[in-house]
């Protein structure tokens, strides 16, 4: 049995317009709704074939409640040159993007934050981001990234390419999309993400004795008032809230 990445849960007070945002901002597409699924706006690749390695898409969900902490997921976008970098960034700004401060002091990547406030990252040209599409990683702050290393090394099917005391870094087995990246922070985590991970058992797997592997591992239930859903939703050892969705 196996699990992958193969989506971000983004929450927003109006999900309708982040979600034209970020479309317009990654130059995807936004898919339709399921028939009965509402508040739920799709974003992914144009011509996506759902679901891929290429590509971990976002799902916008609406939600009452406003961003009121730094998120601990985060997404990086990826540039070819310095001057896609300069053009890329010039063009958030010019979208509604608004320079954010993390406390990240004189680095290469710029900090910005998206029109409800979600930080992201552009990052300044790497051999590593040449391939992976508009998102080259997708980073969660943690305070051990070994421990999270090998937590996600076992709980997905990626290949764990690099792990330090201060940075873990994994990416699907097929060689494409993002990465999934672990970044110690001391900040410790006081409330519920705002972004999540969302996993997708293969088709013809069990989705509970999927579920209870990765309890074994580690994972604990855990409730954020999802109700009667398809999903389970987990948790990492740090408490990062995620979802397991039906095999498919």
């Amino acid at each position: 049995m196996a699990t992958r990445l193969i989506q971000i849960h983004m929450k927003a007070l109006d999900h309708s317009m982040l979600g034209r945002w970020w479309a317009e901002v990654l130059g995807w597409g936004i898919d339709s709704e399921e028939p009965g699924i509402t508040g739920i706006t799709c974003l992914e690749p144009m011509g996506f074939v759902y679901p891929d390695p290429s590509a971990v898409v976002i799902d916008i969900v609406g939600d009452p409640a406003p961003k009121t902490v730094k998120n601990r997921v985060h997404i990086d976008l990826a540039t070819t040159s310095a001057a896609h970098h300069a053009q890329l960034v010039a063009r958030l700004q010019e979208l509604g993007a608004t320079p954010a401060d993390v406390g990240q002091g004189d680095v290469p990547w710029t900090v910005l934050a998206d029109p409800e406030g979600n930080e992201f990252c552009v990052l300044e040209p790497h051999p590593l981001n040449q391939d992976t599409g508009p998102i080259a990683a997708v980073v969660v702050d943690c305070v051990d990234p070994r421990a999270m290393a090998r937590f996600w090394d076992e709980a997905m099917d990626w290949t764990l390419h690099e792990v330090t005391d201060d940075h873990a870094m994994l990416r699907s087995a097929k060689g494409v999309g993002p990465y999934l990246e672990f970044h110690r922070t001391s900040d410790v985590k006081t409330m519920r993400n705002r972004v999540h991970l969302d996993l997708r058992p293969y088709p013809g797997d069990d989705q509970e004795a999927e579920v209870a592997r990765l309890r074994a591992l580690g994972a604990i239930d855990i409730n954020i008032g999802q109700g009667d859903v398809p999903w389970t939703v987990l948790a990492d050892p740090e408490g990062n809230e995620f979802c397991v969705l039906t095999p498919r």
